[in-house]
């Protein structure tokens, strides 16, 4: 929002309404001229006989009417008799109440505040007030005025007042000394400022353009910005210097000394590993390395196999009512005679049917055996096909927040295992190292291991080419079912994903099947259409609703991204009602009855069953589901039965999910899939992201869209080539 847009009110603190400690957000009263106003937003430690000036826009709350929210504050300590007494007879200050502060205001005045935080001990001489509780007393003010003073600091640098929460968090009362010391700590994951802004900061604080610490950080941002979104674990060290060398407009030598230096004090690793002097953060050169060490020792180990492993195999296919192919027995027999294998294969080869039967196997064998995937949706899809429970990887490993690091931190590990005897992970192509590494730390030694998933998907969103590298290593046991079931072969999904997986533009004139192309040569037909398709045509020609069908895009921007998809689908399916609650975030009304989408990994957020008595933490990235009610400041949303209450500043987490993109779509599938495929980047409009798109439909796929974008997203092949030491590490192993 430009500057000119934003309203600018001052006043005093009449009353909090409400305060989340944990990040600030803040609904007041302020009194401006005789007249109240509602204020909302990060504004940490505002108590009342403050005053503020406020630079926010106006929104309006549907129960609560008009509200400012603060884009920036300004803040004065109370000034006069009368504010300080408002302010300290509050509450604001711990240790002092209403009579407490008459006492402190008849000794001292208008030094009072002065008095609390730089000479505490004065305050012995009012009665009552021993120099334990004046201490207590002026640390509590203290601590106040860190958080005043930092929030301040990030207002005057135009930073977000939200960073103010985690930052005191893991900094405390030092937080705004030790951001002053070094502002590119705000460009680590905990607080995901954009480097330029960290660099501008550090810059208007006296940082010069060669100083050691502005290249350093630029050197750590590179590794860890290419690992987050390019997927790499590490990176070469040309490529490293060269790539921070025109971020920071700084020559190479300058930065090859830098990065020694981070090499000598073990803030970064390097190592020649697959043809490259590959440098490394520590954490991922630790993970990639400890899975190479144990895969490579669990593929070594030969479990004893059950006797008479051919009758086991005959009498589970008995109960189950089959005959499996020589691939699929092929895999239930490795199982039972590896520590570790992997199970591949493309929609429509059996890989379900050999999941059953290999968990039949360890049942017979007596082993106690845990089903896991990446997300909420796979872990639930295959628990339903193996008819058992089945969680996320997170979940079996009680991922947890760390208050102190600010980072993930798993409770099952080398000191306290996983009781499972074998582990079985579906979906396991989205699966990256870190979370590889977490699950195999958390393994007792001989527990067995079976990895299932398809590589032709789309690669996980973090770092590494697992999965690929794992296959491609032939180390690791491996069974690829190749054969499609006549059945299945009658399915035009699965016969159109083998074509395009092959470099095939699959059949687009069909008009039966499950397997649909509608041609439209603009935006707005795309979106018309779409609408048309899930409010009206599905769910009264073939009676599928709209809630069990799902609209893809491989992008989220341009005329039939996610973004325009989101907006006419909620018109269309979720129109306002008198009856209905709403709520503004950014440029999203958030509605009842609302389809939405958990976009980043929350492990402190608590849930409860909708029936029942379980609770639990955590919500997941990718995590899909419905706004049940919005009533005052919450928004409850059921997550397939697990209910979770968002208050205001947590709505950042949310999305409109009529539409997500097909990467958001991996891991789950849905009865009905539409995917509006007309324009994108190259590096959207793949094959790989049209085969993943294809593979989500269970029933029924529908291209929307024109035939030269599937044309070039057949065509474009393109996979961009991941940094990984993975697979060169584990030929070293074995």
């Amino acid at each position: 929002m430009a500057e000119q847009d934003l309203e600018l009110l001052e006043g005093t603190v009449s009353a909090v309404v409400y305060q989340n400690e944990e990040n600030g957000y803040t609904i007041l009263r302020l009194d401006v001229h005789g007249e109240e106003i509602t204020a909302v937003g990060p504004i940490g430690g505002a108590a009342p006989g403050e005053y503020l000036s406020i630079r926010g826009r106006w929104t309006r709350h549907p129960s609560y009417g008009p509200q400012l929210k603060a884009e920036s504050v300004e803040r004065r300590l109370p000034q006069g008799l009368k504010e300080i007494y408002h302010y300290l007879s509050s509450g604001a200050v711990k240790g002092i109440g209403k009579s407490t502060a008459r006492r402190v205001l008849e000794e001292f005045g208008e030094d009072a505040l002065t008095v609390i935080e730089e000479e505490p001990e004065r305050l012995t001489k009012i009665k009552g007030i021993t120099l334990q509780r004046a201490e207590k007393i002026s640390a509590a003010f203290r601590q106040q005025m860190g958080a005043r003073r930092l929030m301040e600091f990030l207002t005057e640098h135009r930073l977000p007042l939200e960073l103010a929460g985690p930052l005191r968090r893991l900094y405390g009362d030092m937080a705004l000394e030790i951001l002053r010391d070094n502002p590119y700590l705000l460009v680590g994951e905990e607080f995901q400022v954009e480097f330029s802004q960290a660099d501008e900061l550090a810059l208007s604080l006296g940082v010069g353009h060669e100083d050691p610490l502005r290249l350093e950080a630029g050197l750590v941002f590179e590794l860890a910005h290419n690992n987050l979104n390019n997927g790499h674990t590490f990176l070469p060290r040309r490529k490293l210097v060269e790539a921070t060398g025109m971020l920071l407009e700084v020559d190479g030598a300058l930065l090859e000394e830098r990065l020694d230096a981070l090499l000598e004090r073990g803030e970064a690793e390097e190592e020649a590993v697959a043809g490259q002097q590959a440098v490394y953060l520590p954490a991922l050169h630790d993970a990639e390395a400890f899975i190479a060490q144990r895969i490579g020792e669990m593929s070594r180990r030969e479990p004893m196999p059950p006797g008479e492993l051919d009758e086991l195999v005959d009498r589970i296919q008995r109960r189950q009512g089959i005959v499996y192919a020589p691939q699929q027995r092929q895999a239930v027999a490795l199982a039972a005679s590896c520590q570790v294998m992997l199970l591949t294969g493309g929609p429509g080869t059996g890989k379900t049917t050999c999941l059953r039967g290999v968990l039949a196997l360890f049942e017979h064998m007596g082993l106690e055996t845990v089903l896991a995937a990446p997300t909420g949706r796979a872990a639930k899809r295959l628990g339903e096909l193996c008819s058992t429970d089945a969680s996320t990887i997170h979940r079996l490993l009680e991922a947890g927040f760390d208050p102190h690091t600010g980072r993930l931190a798993f409770a099952k590990n080398h000191c306290d295992p996983l009781k499972a005897e074998a582990v079985i992970v579906d979906e396991t192509s989205m699966v990256d190292v870190p979370l590889m590494a977490a699950l195999l730390d958390a393994m007792g030694d001989d527990c067995r291991l079976v990895l299932v998933g398809d590589p032709d998907q789309l690669p996980s969103v973090g770092p590494g080419s697992l999965f690929a590298d794992l296959i491609r290593s032939g180390v690791v046991p491996t069974v690829r079912l190749t054969e499609i079931f006549r059945q299945a072969a009658q399915s035009a999904i699965v016969r159109s994903a083998h074509q395009i997986n092959r470099g095939e533009v699959p059949e687009l004139r069909r008009s039966d099947g499950d397997f649909f192309f509608l041609s439209r040569r603009d935006g707005q037909s795309v979106l018309d259409t779409v609408v048309d398709l899930c409010r009206r045509r599905l769910p009264e020609r073939l009676g599928i609703p709209a809630d069990q069908i799902q609209v893809l895009s491989p992008t989220r921007r341009r005329s039939t991204g996610t973004r325009a998809l989101n907006q006419v689908l909620q018109q269309a399916l979720n129109p306002p009602r008198a009856d209905k609650g709403e709520r503004r975030f950014g440029d999203w009304i958030f509605r009842a009855g609302d389809r939405v989408m958990q976009v980043r990994n929350n492990y402190d957020i608590p849930w409860r069953e909708e029936h029942g008595t379980d609770a639990g933490m955590g919500m997941f990235n990718g995590d899909i589901g419905v706004i049940r009610s919005i009533q005052g400041e919450v928004i409850t949303v059921d997550f397939d039965g697990k209910i979770v209450e968002y208050a205001p500043d947590m709505l950042g987490e949310l999305e409109p999910a009529f539409a997500v993109t097909v990467h958001k779509a991996q891991g789950s599938e849905y009865r009905a899939v539409i995917l509006a495929a007309l324009d994108g980047a190259p590096m959207l409009m793949t094959r790989g992201v049209l085969y993943t798109a294809v593979t989500r439909a269970r029933e029924l796929f529908i291209i929307v869209g024109s035939r030269e974008a599937v044309e070039q997203m057949v065509a474009n092949n393109r996979q961009t080539r991941r940094y990984s030491g993975l697979r060169a590490r584990l030929a070293e192993e074995c």
